[in-house]
Formats: C-alpha cells, structure tokens, sequence
C-alpha cells in the first residue's frame, strides 16, 4: 500500500502553487470553482480520471477563460500528476475552438477544433461523452453562483445541452435542465 497523496491532493497542491487559489473566479477563486467542477462530477458518477480532469481543466486555459496556469510545453509536469487520460481530458477541453466545434458536437463524426494548433480530429465516443459532461459541470457551475452569467448564457447553454444530450449521463442532464430551464418546463423526453 502506497503512502503518497492522492492525484486530487496532488493537483490542488500544484493548483496553489501555480496561483490557482489567488486568481479570481465567478464564485470565489478558480481553484474553488475547479474543486467545485471536481464535485459536480463526483455527485454525476464520473470515473477518477474524468474528476480529476475537471478539478485540472483550466490548466492550459480554455476557450472560454484564457488564463493559462501551465504552459502547453508542460503538460508532461501536469500527467505526472494527474495522470495520460485525466491530462488527456483536460487537453482536450482546453484546446476546443468552441466556436468551430460546439454547432456538430452531437454528431458522432464531427471533429473537434484544436485552438492551438488549428488541427481538427474526431476524438472516440468516451472521449466525447467526457467532454460534453465535464462541459456541463463547468458552465453549471457558472450559471450556479453568477445570476448574470445564467440569465447572459443560460438559453445558449440550454441549447447546447439539449443538443448534446445523447452524450451527457442522466445526472447531468437532470442538471442542465434543472438549472437553465426556464422555471416550469418541461423536461424534453429523451
């Protein structure tokens, strides 16, 4: 039996110590908001990896939060930590051109934009429903603790996860629902 920390104690040790806790963040701090996105996940049923991706996903920044705590010439630094598929994970929301990718994202064969270096792939099906879920815990979050952010986004983001849903668990879109879902309706049937 191994005495050393977790990955997660590991990577809110690094998180600290790459200014996480002092940077500012809807909510508090982005290390608050990451642990939160960290929790979401767990209540969702996520695997390890896919929590720990969502406790790191703002490491190399992303499409929506251009702070970057790591640079991309670092991920090695950040796999050491978290691990191939969590760091996987995490680079792969963090490179998504939003823009380019969100409108096909429920279409299987749809690629996904790298904002960094502009290639486009069609990541596999786990990989897909990783990115959509963990998409979800992230901008709930948002919406959760910034009433201006869900009553700016909350339609678009409705939409989105409407759109997706295939790929989001139950638990996820209960929650999509639950939080941007104008006040009495419906739920759309599966």
């Amino acid at each position: 039996m191994s005495d050393s920390p977790p990955a997660a104690d590991l990577a809110v040790a690094l998180l600290r110590e790459l200014g996480a806790g002092d940077a500012a963040h809807p909510g508090g701090t982005l290390l608050v908001h990451l642990q939160r996105v960290r929790e979401q996940l767990a209540a969702w049923g996520a695997r390890p990896a896919l929590q720990l991706a969502g406790l790191c996903h703002a490491f190399y920044g992303t499409d929506g939060f251009p702070v970057a705590l790591l640079p991309l010439d670092r991920r090695a630094e950040l796999t050491a930590v978290i691990g191939t598929e969590a760091e996987e994970i995490v680079y792969l929301y963090a490179a998504c051109d939003r823009k380019a990718t969100y409108p096909e994202l429920a279409d299987a064969g749809a690629a996904f934009h790298d904002r960094f270096t502009g290639d486009a792939r069609v990541p596999g099906p786990r990989r897909r429903r990783d990115f959509a879920e963990l998409t979800a815990a992230n901008e709930l979050d948002l919406a959760r603790v910034d009433p201006s952010f869900r009553e700016k986004w909350g339609a678009e983001l409705l939409a989105l996860f409407t759109r997706i849903r295939p790929l989001l668990s139950e638990p996820a879109w209960s929650a999509c629902h639950a939080v941007l879902a104008p006040e009495g309706s419906p739920e759309q049937p599966a």
